[in-house]
């Protein structure tokens, strides 16, 4: 007889929460490896909860690759002096642990780097291979006060957070080889904080605004990825004990036909009638930037590159989409950004009214598509 004393699965009905569709990004565009991610609307409470979980992580628990011990010809511990070198072993040493790596495996490689020439010897100098590159090249290593042969081979390897040279010591090491410390973390800074966020008529609820700082051996993005899934994953065995499935309600509290049309006709409303300056102006028709939705969608590195578009103008346009409820670097349902063949010449004082642009916002928050503002990941 076949079993039928299988139980359908427990399922916990939870309350209506606010969760965030997407994850906005701001590039800096004067630093790379620096990008703010912005998430909203959140549940009070939940944008401390996220935001110093995940800084902690990111701090702590990244991965990166650094050089692990040192080989330098002519020097049996880190106290010698070598014949033409300017520095000593020590201070060859501090140089070394500065040198930033990209790794494209998790292999521990011994590299090296030999140079027989008079004048500075940078990471630039290193011999690379498949699994390792070097991201700074521009880090002095040391200089050469005449033609000098300066010989050193290194390890490099993939680790987490921060091992010191004992960390590091292997009791079976060859003589002349001097473990090092080693700082793996490629993230250099991280800042949170939590603002208010309005859904509809209510302004109770939590916006993150996380800041991530890297030293290029990943980018922010990377980063952010990494740091959510480890997170993910650690709370996937709470939420498996026993099989049982909880379902969060969550999205948008209202989705109105007139709302999306609303939204529709200022996505689609040209630039010429947000009032911008002549200038300005005259940069977006240049660069057949012509609605405002092809305008919320660019980043500000984008409208950096344009012909005489400069931080003035950048800063001009970014006010100017605030007062409409948008920033650079969003993504919008495709659909949103086709105007209604019918549709009239739209102008901003056809939603002047403070409820309907409240739900406008809403709406806005919405439709941000799920997809990063680019495909740039540094």
């Amino acid at each position: 007889m076949s079993d039928n004393t299988n139980e359908e699965q427990k399922v916990i009905q939870l309350a209506y929460f606010e969760i965030p569709d997407t994850l906005r990004r701001i590039e800096d565009p004067e630093d790379p490896n620096h990008v703010t991610f912005i998430a909203e609307p959140i549940e009070t409470g939940f944008g401390h909860t996220l935001g110093n979980s995940l800084r902690r992580v990111l701090l702590s628990s990244l991965e990166g690759a650094a050089i692990t011990s040192v080989r330098i010809a002519g020097a049996q511990h880190e106290f010698t002096s070598l014949p033409g070198v300017v520095e000593d072993v020590t201070e060859i040493i501090l140089n070394l642990k500065k040198v930033k790596f990209k790794h494209y495996g998790k292999e521990p490689r011994t590299l090296s780097l030999r140079v027989t020439k008079q004048g500075v010897v940078t990471a630039g100098d290193i011999q690379e291979d498949h699994m390792y590159s070097v991201v700074n090249k521009d880090q002095v290593i040391c200089h050469l006060d005449q033609s000098t042969i300066f010989d050193c081979d290194f390890e490099v390897n993939v680790g987490r957070g921060f091992h010191t040279a004992d960390d590091n010591n292997d009791k079976d090491r060859p003589i002349g080889v001097i473990p090092i410390d080693s700082i793996f973390s490629p993230v250099t800074r991280v800042k949170y904080a939590v603002d208010n966020a309005r859904v509809g008529q209510m302004t109770e609820f939590d916006k993150l605004v996380l800041d991530i700082w890297t030293d290029g051996r990943v980018s922010p993005d990377d980063a952010m990825l990494q740091a959510a899934s480890i997170m993910r994953h650690y709370l996937d065995v709470f939420v498996k004990v026993d099989g049982t499935r909880v379902d969060i309600p969550h999205g948008p509290r209202s989705d109105t036909d007139a709302n999306t049309a609303q939204l529709r006709k200022l996505l689609n409303m040209s630039v010429n009638e947000i009032e911008l300056s002549v200038r300005a102006a005259n940069c977006l028709n240049n660069a057949n930037i012509t609605t405002v939705g092809q305008l919320a969608m660019k980043t500000e590195s984008e409208m950096l590159k344009y012909r005489n578009f400069g931080k003035k103008s950048l800063n001009e346009i970014k006010d100017k989409l605030v007062q409409y409820g948008l920033t650079l670097g969003m993504q919008f349902d495709p659909k949103l950004l086709a105007a209604p063949a019918a549709s009239p010449s739209t102008r901003l004082r056809d939603i002047n009214d403070e409820a309907r642009a409240t739900d406008l916002q809403a709406l806005i928050t919405h439709n941000i598509d799920a997809y990063g503002d680019d495909d740039e990941l540094e």
